[in-house]
Order: structure tokens, then C-alpha cells, then sequence
């Protein structure tokens, strides 16, 4: 098989919301994540710290979260805003269009909140990935390095396309940091950032067919001086 060329890679990488229960070697993770220490960061800092839980670690996790969730939003304890609460315009419209089209995507109507809540609740199975990888960040670092560690990221989600396999970065696993941190030895003096599930994409799920747009160039990029 040849190897996936870093245009193929970018290409086929989409958030993956329905993974195939098979799961995945250490020995592959640990080959990607190696390679992925050649990310780049500002004065080298290298400020992404990670913990990658699988097996009966991953079910405690998943299990203690499950027991809050019924609470509702009062269970909610994030470190951090996910979304600035000035979004608007354009990035709001983004973000909207997309969950619309997740849940057109599944035939749940926006009348059906049970449907909807289903669908949400399945951010805290990892979408039945076999890994979920935690990241997490000392509390000084700044917006700089917070950019550093989606730079690196992105290189593991692209190594991961390279050996077959795909994922789905989760910011929603922050609003449970304290059962994430129950279950995770996530230092106190750390941010704990985001989730990444990792595993093999169902290719016949719904949810992971639906289009999902990105802006014209025009919209986003100008030249100057060419």
C-alpha cells in the first residue's frame, strides 16, 4: 500500500462522530505521537502534555461522567470559555451551520430535544472511539503556546490518517474537567484543554458523511504585493 501524501491526509481528515469498536495498538500511537514531537512551537517550548486512556481506564472515565450528566448544566465546571461569548457574524453562522447539518445529517428535527441530547451525550463516549487521548497545558502558558498545541494537534491527526486511522477533538470533555480529573492524573496546576478520540471511522454512519464547508479563500486570505 503507498504511503498517504499529506494532501490525501488533510483531504480525508474530518471529525469523526461514529468509530468501529476495534481498537488500536499502543505501538501505532506510540509511532504517531513520536513523529509528532516535530511539531512546531514558539522557542521550542513544546508546551502539549497528554494522557492516552484506553480499555478499562476509558470505561471508568466515560462511566463517571455519565453518572453527572443527568445534572444537567449544574455539573458543568469548565477552565475556560470553549466559545467567546461575543461570537457572532460570519464564525457564529459557522458554528451553527454545522450542528444543523450534524443533526439534518441524523433526522433529528430541532423539536426532537431528546434526539438532540442523545447525540450530545455521545461527546462522552468519545462517539465509541476505543482511545481518547487528554490534553492538557501548564496554567501560565498563553494564548502563543495554546496555538502551539493545536499545531501539534493537527500533525497527530494527520499521522493518524497516515496509519489508517482518524479522530475527533473534543473541547466538550472540559465541561466535566472534574470527573476527567478524578480519573486522570491531570497535574492541578495544569489546564486540562481537550479530549481527542482516536480509532477507525465507521465509513457507513450518517454523521460522518454529512458536508461540512469551509470558506471560500477569498473570504478568509488577502495577497498583498503579488
Amino acid at each position: 500500500m503507498s504511503q498517504m501524501s499529506v494532501s490525501e491526509a488533510v483531504v480525508s481528515r474530518r471529525s469523526i462522530r461514529r468509530f468501529k469498536p476495534e481498537p488500536v495498538s499502543r505501538e501505532v500511537l506510540e509511532r504517531v505521537l513520536e513523529k509528532a514531537q516535530r511539531a512546531p512551537s514558539g522557542g521550542n517550548v513544546q508546551p502539549w502534555n497528554a494522557r492516552v486512556v484506553a480499555g478499562a481506564s476509558l470505561a471508568r472515565l466515560v462511566a463517571t461522567v455519565a453518572e453527572v450528566i443527568p445534572q444537567g448544566r449544574a455539573a458543568h465546571a469548565p477552565e475556560y470559555a470553549i466559545y467567546p461569548p461575543e461570537l457572532d457574524g460570519v464564525y457564529e453562522a459557522r458554528r451553527f451551520g454545522v450542528g444543523e447539518a450534524m443533526y439534518a445529517a441524523l433526522g433529528i428535527g430541532r423539536e426532537d430535544k431528546r434526539g438532540r441530547l442523545t447525540q450530545f451525550m455521545d461527546n462522552f463516549r468519545g462517539f465509541g472511539a476505543p482511545v481518547l487521548m487528554l490534553v492538557h497545558t501548564p496554567c501560565y502558558m498563553g494564548p502563543p503556546q495554546w496555538s502551539d498545541i493545536g499545531m501539534w494537534l493537527q500533525t497527530v491527526m494527520l499521522l493518524l490518517r497516515e496509519e489508517g486511522l482518524d479522530s475527533c477533538p473534543q473541547e466538550a470533555w472540559v465541561v466535566y474537567q472534574k470527573q476527567v480529573r478524578e480519573c486522570v492524573a491531570i497535574p492541578d496546576d495544569h489546564v486540562f484543554f481537550c479530549g481527542l478520540a482516536i480509532g477507525h471511522r465507521d465509513p457507513e454512519a450518517a454523521v460522518n458523511q454529512f458536508d461540512v464547508p469551509r470558506a471560500p479563500l477569498s473570504e478568509v486570505v488577502a495577497f498583498e504585493g503579488f
